[in-house]
Parts: C-alpha cells; sequence; structure tokens
C-alpha cells in the first residue's frame, strides 16, 4: 500500500509540474504532431537503372553486393553502386542519386 501510494503522489507531482503525457482538460493522451507528407517532384523519385554485372560482394559481412548499372535516362552511361539485399543482373533500381560512385573493390 504505501508503494502504490507514493506512486500515485509521484505522478499527482508530474502532473502539476507539467511532466506528464495526460492532458489535464481532457485526461486523454494528447496527440503527438504528426508530420504531413511531402509532395515529392519527379526529380526526387529517383532514376532507373538497370542491374548490367554483379562485381562482388563487399561490406564486413557481405552484406553488400557491388555492381555495374547502366543509368536509363542517360544513353551510354554507367556506374558501380553498393546494394544492400539481394540483386542479380538485369534487375531495374531507382537510384535517388547518381552523382556519387562507390569505389572498387580491392
Amino acid at each position: 500500500r504505501n508503494s502504490r501510494r507514493s506512486c500515485q503522489e509521484f505522478a499527482n507531482r508530474k502532473q502539476a509540474h507539467g511532466h506528464s503525457n495526460m492532458s489535464k482538460k481532457s485526461g486523454k493522451k494528447e496527440e503527438k504532431g504528426i508530420k504531413e507528407m511531402e509532395v515529392v517532384d519527379e526529380k526526387e523519385k529517383g532514376t532507373r537503372a538497370r542491374v548490367e554485372e554483379v562485381l562482388g560482394r563487399t561490406g564486413s559481412r557481405g552484406g553488400v553486393t557491388q555492381v555495374r548499372v547502366q543509368i536509363q535516362d542517360e544513353k551510354g552511361r554507367s556506374i558501380i553502386r553498393n546494394v544492400k539485399g539481394p540483386v542479380r543482373q538485369g534487375d531495374s533500381l531507382i537510384l535517388l542519386e547518381t552523382e556519387r560512385e562507390a569505389r572498387r573493390l580491392r
């Protein structure tokens, strides 16, 4: 009983100082602000690329695959990228940015 009373007193003190999740007026939990989805324009959606060649595995545990991809928008342009997850030749990827290129495996 003593512990129950002290917990209740602690909660009351916490609420009196404005540190509670409970609203003083309604007694319901306050809703946290939900961010509205931002409209993504065409450039931020990404660039399509097709895997030309799987170069090898990299990463400390081999969880990343290094691949050479051909950018679909720009004919003839291919870059080396690191891909997490299963990937094979002929797969299509969406690259959020195409300026950076991964370093080659040693």
